[in-house]
Parts: structure tokens; C-alpha cells; sequence
């Protein structure tokens, strides 16, 4: 039995964030009826890279069914307020304040569904002065400093994949989870809000105290800013590796069985994890040494000899091919479409996936 089963969630959804939350929620069991727009939620035309579909789209709303609603008919809302009875969750991503214009505050929830765990994302929260602001994924990246962070020397840079939205999507999960086990003991339901900003915010913690600490932190593209050696080199065949080197055992180990230098472990300039960053240009130049004399193959061989943690630098294609990728396949309206599996294995509990629902296989 999987774990949710018998749980039903009612997601008001749209784009990533919130169809992230419930499409674990419906991973695990629950019943997932997701409302859309007459057109559609806006994320189905993203793309056309999964058999004609969007990537977006297909990747998070497997085993969910789609109810097509106008909320701003009276009919609509009669529908909605029927479903919400049946259900244990709401999820919603409108913006700020429009559930309550259809009719749905927060008050009238609790009034009328006190079991009912209600969790709002947004961009903002619910109060603050840019509450009312829209926020999309790469507008949070830039609000809240994180690409000040991202990229190499000359300039900020997005993440590369849409980190908030998904951080997000993760936290209300978490939130939902723990509101469903407080309910479980004392009958309670819970109302939530996760802003997109604070999730970020949060995230950023590290970075901002070495900012209010007086070492703000530069970017540095593939290199760590407050460890070394943790950075990429070119061996001489050009395969590109990136190592970590998190201890100063580990350093003097490198410096034995790598480099073939062992004095450098107790160089003063290299001996402790502050020096090797004070000294980084000295530091990576010894590396770099090392790694001009090999072929990657090579390197690598050496690397795991010294017990050093390296990564290969890959692209989508090398994740396509990678020996440790999951996958699982997910039923469409134009056919199967793989893609990576979620994280979480159960021994005892193997997970099937739902189809990713059509637009419109009910409409009240």
C-alpha cells in the first residue's frame, strides 16, 4: 500500500512549482485532481520535446487527473466547493489574494473544512511589500542575490534549471507532509504559505553570513569559494575533471599518491584548507601540473588512488548514456515518454507512474 493512498488533494496549479508538490504527493499514493484554466495550465506550452508535449508538463503531472473548471462561474465555484468537501489538501499557486476573490478565503476554509491542510505558494507571501509583485523562477534568482553567486568572474548567471520553482515545490511538500502527520494525532488542519523568496532566502543562508561576516562571496564559476583544490582541470588529452578536496588528509594523500610531490602536503602555503584558499592561484597551478601529464583515463585512475572525489564534466548527452541513470516511463496522449526516475526507492513498496493526464477528461 503506498504510503498516501487514500489521501485527496485538490491542486489549483499552474507552471512548476506547485505541479512539482503534487506530483509527489500523487507519487506516493494520493489522489491528485489537478483544476485548470479552459486553456489550460500555461506550462502545457512550454515546449514540444516529449513526443510533441511539453517537457515541463509531462515531467509533472503524471497520475493526476485533470479537471477543467472556470472558477470565475458560478458553477465552477459550486464544483470546486464540492471537491474541497472530499478533500484532505489544497494546493494552490494563484496569485496573491485571488482565492479569496473567488469566494475561497483562508476564513471561509477553515470555517468550512477544518481538517483541510490548505498550502498557498507565491512569490512573495502573503503580506510584505512586494506581496502583489509576480514572480517567476528566474525573477527570484535575481531578487534574492542568487545570481550574484552563479556563473564565472565577469558576470551573474541563472542557474541552469529552474532551482526555485523546484525548492520551492520540495519545501511545500515537506510542509504538507508534516501538517497531514500533525493532523493524524490531533484532527487539525493547517494553512500554509511558502513563498518563493523565502525558500530561496533560506537557501542562501551560508553565502549571506560570509557577506555580513565581512568575505563576501565572489563568483567563481566551477571553483568552490571557500575550499581548495575544488575546481575543474583540463588533462592533456582535454577531458575536463573536477575534483574535491574537503580535508587537509585528503590534500596531503593527493599530494603523495597524485602528484607525486609529498612535501607540498606539508608546505605551509598548502598544509590547511584557509592556506591552500589564500594561496589558490599557487594551489590550482601545482594541480594543474599534475593534470597536464595525464590523458583523463589517466587522471582519474590516479584520483581514485588517492581516495580523492572527482567528477567527470558531462552534458545532457553524457546524462543520456550515464551507467547510473533511473529511468521511468509515463504514458501520454502521443505515447510513452521516458525520463529520470524520482529519487526515493521503497524495498519493500516498488512505485508504478500514471499517465499525464489529457486537458480536459471531465469538465463540470
Amino acid at each position: 500500500m503506498l504510503p498516501l493512498a487514500g489521501l485527496k488533494v485538490v491542486a489549483i496549479e499552474q507552471a512548476v512549482a506547485a505541479p512539482f508538490c503534487t506530483s509527489r504527493l500523487a507519487d506516493a499514493g494520493a489522489e491528485v485532481i489537478k483544476i485548470e484554466r479552459p486553456e489550460g495550465d500555461f506550462a502545457r506550452g512550454y515546449d514540444d520535446v516529449a513526443a510533441g508535449q511539453s517537457s515541463y508538463f509531462v515531467w509533472l503531472n503524471r497520475a493526476k487527473t485533470s479537471v477543467t473548471l472556470d472558477l470565475g462561474s458560478e458553477a465552477g465555484k459550486a464544483e470546486l466547493a464540492r471537491l474541497l468537501g472530499e478533500a484532505d489538501v489544497l494546493v494552490q499557486n494563484l496569485k496573491r489574494g485571488a482565492l479569496a476573490r473567488l469566494g475561497f478565503s483562508f476564513e471561509r476554509l477553515a470555517e468550512d473544512f477544518p481538517g483541510l491542510i490548505t498550502c498557498s505558494i507565491t512569490g512573495y507571501g502573503e503580506t510584505g511589500p512586494m506581496a502583489d509583485r509576480k514572480a517567476y523562477d528566474l525573477l527570484i534568482q535575481a531578487e534574492s542575490g542568487l545570481c550574484s553567486i552563479t556563473g564565472g568572474p565577469s558576470e551573474p548567471a541563472r542557474v541552469g534549471i529552474s532551482i526555485v520553482d523546484i525548492a520551492t515545490g520540495a519545501t511545500a511538500h515537506s510542509a504538507i507532509l508534516e501538517a497531514l502527520i500533525r493532523r493524524g494525532v490531533t484532527g487539525q488542519g493547517a494553512n500554509i504559505s511558502v513563498s518563493m523568496f523565502d525558500v530561496m532566502a533560506d537557501w542562501l543562508t551560508v553565502p549571506l553570513l560570509n557577506h555580513e561576516g565581512g568575505k563576501p562571496p565572489k563568483r567563481l564559476g566551477m571553483a568552490h569559494p571557500s575550499i581548495a583544490p575544488y575546481g575543474v582541470f583540463t588533462a592533456k588529452d582535454g577531458a575536463q575533471v573536477l575534483i574535491s578536496v574537503q580535508s587537509d588528509r585528503e590534500w596531503r594523500k593527493l599530494c603523495e599518491v597524485f602528484l607525486g610531490q609529498p612535501e607540498l602536503g606539508e608546505d605551509p602555503r598548502f598544509a590547511t584548507n584557509v592556506a591552500r584558499v589564500t594561496h589558490r592561484p599557487a594551489t590550482d597551478a601545482a594541480i594543474a601540473e599534475g593534470f597536464a601529464r595525464l590523458t583523463g583515463a589517466e587522471a582519474i585512475d590516479a584520483l581514485l588512488r588517492a581516495d580523492v572525489a572527482l567528477a567527470r564534466v558531462t552534458d545532457m548527452a553524457g546524462l543520456a548514456e550515464h551507467p547510473h541513470l533511473r529511468r521511468i516511463t509515463v504514458d501520454t496522449d502521443a505515447g510513452p515518454v521516458s525520463y529520470p526516475a524520482p529519487a526515493p526507492l521503497w524495498d519493500d513498496a516498488p512505485r508504478s507512474y500514471g499517465a499525464v493526464p489529457s486537458l480536459n477528461p471531465l469538465e463540470a
